[in-house]
């Protein structure tokens, strides 16, 4: 089994959940995009980065998975692995584990696959990843192997 990389970790609040006692749809993707942001610091795709060179990310497709419910009180945690890089893209899993709470520790709540994209802001087009950024992704994925 490939190593995942830890990239959130946090809890599910009473108004997270939706009129059945679960928590709503909206909360899983923003769990997911935090988990998302710390994969990129992880890889050197800082805040930093991104406004001083003038770069962004953008998603392009998402899938989700949904495995089991996740209630009020029950911690969760992301974990992440790269599965592809490309000169402009890079596909990644997050797998959302329940942490503690209404199931067993460590059983997956549900699963995204996301491609995003790399793209110079000023021209609002997609562009490659610098050598030393593309250089930094693939030791990552080696840590994974």
């Amino acid at each position: 089994m490939r190593t995942q990389h830890l990239t959130y970790r946090g809890t599910v609040y009473p108004w997270h959940c939706d009129h059945v006692g679960h928590m709503n749809v909206m909360w899983y993707v923003g769990k997911f995009d935090e988990a998302t942001w710390n994969l990129f610091h992880q890889i050197g795709i800082t805040p930093g980065y991104l406004r001083e060179q003038q770069r962004g990310m953008a998603a392009v497709d998402q899938h989700i998975e949904y495995k089991r419910e996740l209630k009020a009180g029950d911690v969760v945690t992301v974990h992440t692995e790269i599965l592809e890089l490309h000169d402009k893209k890079i596909r990644f899993r997050h797998e959302m584990r329940s942490g503690d709470g209404g199931g067993k520790t460590g059983e997956v709540a549900a699963v995204t696959t996301l491609l995003g994209v790399h793209m110079d802001t000023q021209v609002r087009k997609s562009c490659a990843f610098p050598p030393a950024l593309s250089q930094q992704m693939q030791e990552f994925m080696q840590h994974q192997a």
